[in-house]
Formats: structure tokens, C-alpha cells, sequence
């Protein structure tokens, strides 16, 4: 039945698109077929619109927090709540494999982009808070759904490289949120201005819905009689608990030492360095921008040298770049930040990469939002535990340096999971 749908067949392979050449990962690309080119670039559009609206918080925290009044530690209680917004898309990430993958990312996509745009119009910090907690929502199911699209279709030798390619298109919505936030403190409007700007990936909804297709795995396996409501969930834990376990563990452990760090890293240039707007968007355009390269390098040697080396590395390496960033200053912040962003993201696709594949079609969708769930709860944890900690002991960004170290345990839980590269989604986990 998946023959139906050649799409791995030479004969369909076609050059390299055009657009490839404006992107971080033009070098070095696998031979892919007209339609795989084509999935990346449309699902492409959704992680860029989402990567725009959630850089914009990140960008404009210094500026929100004025506007409304908000203290430091209440901040992180402020994060902690829109954080949580992950978890109803494990509702989403059910129904995508009863319904598909496309037709819940356009869904999705729609419904993140109408939310920031309401979130100019606030007039409180709970209503903001309320919007982009189901901004969040929307925009988590959207790159989940693009990443089990990507590792559906693309062939094995050229997964790992698929979700780097993913997830190096999300600079270019960070890239744009830069550009603009540099502008922030002379444009009417403030920071409300560069919410309305959300609003423009409507217009790609129509391109979306006749030109992404639902992935051939998928297709396949819908003549079998589809799990209703949360059985896809306890199938899931009942057919592979301990993948479940230790993936789940290793997620939870790398959100809850990274994600203060990386709520923060804006504000630590413009709060204890005193960096201008303009300064953080040059900073995200230059050292960002190479950083990003990261995401595409990791997927390449995870195919090559395998997802566990892979992963194993940059975990390794993580903490201590996140901590030498938060107690430096003068030339050596742009260089650490850099590397801290590089090397983040080259977990989170070496990660990315292991949880789709860990998983057979049945369940991928599903053990995507069930871990994204664990992934918000330690994120969450870390910004509660980063407030807490201010709170009663001061300085945020020694906080920030405690809570990376907790990422040093999560190599060692590497040991408990099958090695995924090379190998045919179907041999790494085959349907019980």
C-alpha cells in the first residue's frame, strides 16, 4: 500500500530546489525526491511562523515586563503558566493519528497565528498570559507534527538531516523577530506592533492545504482499525514502556537544566550587560545565524556517526556553555552565546530525531506529545525552581548556572536506548 506512493523511487528524485541556496544547510544535501523537497519547504513555513511568535517573548520580555508592571521572580511564575500551554497539544498530537498529520498542523497553524495577533490588544498580564498560553499550545503541535512528517517520509540515511534542515529553517522566524525587535523602541506600538506582524502566516494556509499531503506511512496503516480518545497513549506505554521511560526521563532532565537559561538569555544582555534592542537583534543575525548551522550539522552526524555519539556529545558539552555565559561579560558574551545556542540545538535535534524514530506510525504522533508534555513539565519546574530560588537567594543568573548542571546527568541514560540510525522505521519499532 505504501507503493501506492512512490516517493523514494529514483526516478522521482529531482535537483535540489532553488530556494535551498538561501538556507544555513544548502551544502551537502541528500539526494531527495520531488515530493520529500517539497514537505520540507511547506511544513518549513509553519516552524518558521512559530519559531517568529515564540522569539518575540523571548526578544520583548524587558519590554512586556515594563508595560505591565511585573516583577523578576513574578516573571518566571508568568513563563512557568505560558510553558504549561505544551500540554493540551498532546490532545492535538492524539487526534493526528486518528485524523493525519496535515491537516492538524494547518489547523494548528491558523489558530497560533490568530492568537498573536490578539496578543497586541491586551490590556493585563493575565489575559497576556492567556493568549500565549494557548499560543504555545498551537505552535508546539505545529513543529511536533512537522518533525513526524519529516521522519515519515524522509528515507532512513536522511532522517537526521531532515529534522537539522527543520529545524535551521526555524532561524529564519527568529531571524525576522530579531530584525524587528531591533526597531521595537521607535516603532508605534512597541512591542504590540510585532504581534500584529503574527498574523501574516495566513497567508500561507491556502498554499498548505493543497500542496502538503499526508505522509504515505500514515495512509498505509489507516486501513487497520484506528485507537480512539487516549488509547493511542496507553497503547503506547504498554507496547514500549522502557523506550518510553528512558526518552521521557532524558527530556525531562535536559528542559529542566536549560529552559531558565534560555527563557533568560535576552534578558541577561539587556538587564546585567546593558545591551540596546538593536544590539540583541545584531547578535541574533550574526552569531545567531552561525549558531543555527548547529541544528543541520547535528542532524548530518547523527546520520553518519550515529544518534547516540551524537546526542552523548552535545549533552556533554551543554552545561558548561550555559554557564560560562551567565558569568561572563565584554567580547566573550557573543562568542558563548553562540555556542550555547549551537550546541542547544543540536540536542534538541539529535533528540528530536531519537523520539520520532523510537516509535512505530501507529503511536509517533501520539509518543510526540507525550513527551512533549515531559518536556514542558521540566521547563516548567525550571522556571518555578529559577523564581524560587531568586527569591530567596538573589542573583537570577547563578540560578540559572545551578540549574544547568542538572543536564550532566542526562547523558547517562543514553545507554538504555537502541541505536536508530541507519535502520528502517519499521526495524527500529515494528507495530505490537
Amino acid at each position: 500500500m505504501v507503493a501506492a506512493l512512490p516517493i523514494d523511487e529514483p526516478s522521482l528524485a529531482s535537483a535540489t530546489p532553488g530556494w535551498i541556496r538561501w538556507t544555513p544547510f544548502r551544502a551537502n544535501t541528500p539526494v531527495l525526491t520531488r515530493r520529500q523537497w517539497q514537505i520540507l519547504g511547506l511544513v518549513g513555513i509553519g516552524v518558521i511562523a512559530g519559531q517568529y511568535d515564540l522569539a518575540l517573548l523571548s526578544l520583548a520580555l524587558p519590554q512586556i515586563q515594563v508595560s505591565f508592571a511585573v516583577s523578576t521572580a513574578e516573571l518566571s511564575n508568568m513563563a512557568a503558566i505560558i510553558r504549561l500551554g505544551a500540554l493540551p497539544a498532546l490532545g492535538l498530537m492524539l487526534a493526528a493519528d486518528h485524523l493525519g498529520r496535515s491537516r492538524l498542523l494547518i489547523g494548528s497553524l491558523v489558530a497560533f497565528s490568530l492568537l498573536t495577533g490578539a496578543t497586541a490588544f491586551v490590556s493585563s498580564i493575565m489575559i497576556f498570559v492567556g493568549l500565549q498560553f494557548l499560543v504555545r499550545t498551537f505552535v508546539t503541535a505545529t513543529t511536533l507534527l512537522a518533525g513526524v512528517i519529516i521522519i515519515e517520509e524522509f528515507p532512513e540515511q536522511a532522517r537526521g538531516w531532515g529534522i537539522g534542515a527543520l529545524a535551521a529553517l526555524t532561524s529564519y522566524g527568529g531571524g525576522m523577530a530579531a530584525v524587528l525587535f531591533s526597531l521595537v523602541n521607535i516603532t508605534p506600538g512597541g512591542w504590540r506592533a510585532l504581534f500584529v506582524l503574527g498574523l501574516l502566516a495566513l497567508l500561507f494556509t491556502n498554499q498548505l492545504r493543497k500542496n502538503l499531503p499526508e505522509t504515505s506511512r500514515f495512509q498505509a496503516q489507516r486501513v487497520t482499525p484506528r485507537l480512539q480518545a487516549v488509547q493511542p497513549l496507553v497503547g503506547l506505554v504498554r507496547a514500549y514502556p522502557g523506550r518510553f521511560l528512558v526518552i521521557g526521563a532524558l527530556i525531562f532532565l535536559v528542559n529542566l537544566g536549560e529552559s531558565a537559561a534560555l527563557f533568560y538569555d535576552s534578558a541577561y544582555l539587556q538587564q546585567a550587560h546593558g545591551w540596546q534592542p538593536w544590539h540583541v537583534a545584531l547578535l541574533n543575525l550574526s552569531a545567531g545565524f552561525m549558531a543555527v548551522l548547529g541544528s543541520a550539522y547535528a542532524g548530518q552526524l547523527s546520520d553518519r556517526w550515529g544518534r547516540k555519539k551524537t546526542t552523548r556529545l552535545f549533552l556533554v558539552i551543554l552545561p558548561f556553555f550555559t554557564i560560562a555565559y551567565f558569568n561572563s561579560a565584554g567580547w566573550l558574551l557573543p562568542c558563548l552565546w553562540a555556542g550555547m545556542l549551537f550546541i542547544s540545538l543540536g540536542v534538541s535535534v539529535a533528540l528530536g530525531t531519537i523520539r520520532a524514530e523510537l516509535f512505530p506510525t501507529s503511536y509517533r504522533s501520539t509518543a510526540a506529545g507525550a513527551t512533549a508534555v515531559i518536556a514542558t513539565l521540566g521547563g516548567v519546574l525550571s522556571l518555578v525552581l529559577h523564581g524560587l530560588l531568586v527569591a530567596s537567594l538573589g542573583s537570577p543568573w547563578i540560578m540559572v548556572s545551578l540549574l544547568a548542571l542538572l543536564m550532566l546527568l542526562a547523558p547517562l541514560l543514553l545507554k538504555f536506548l537502541p541505536e536508530t540510525s541507519g535502520h528502517t522505521l519499521e526495524e527500529i519499532a515494528p507495530e505490537r
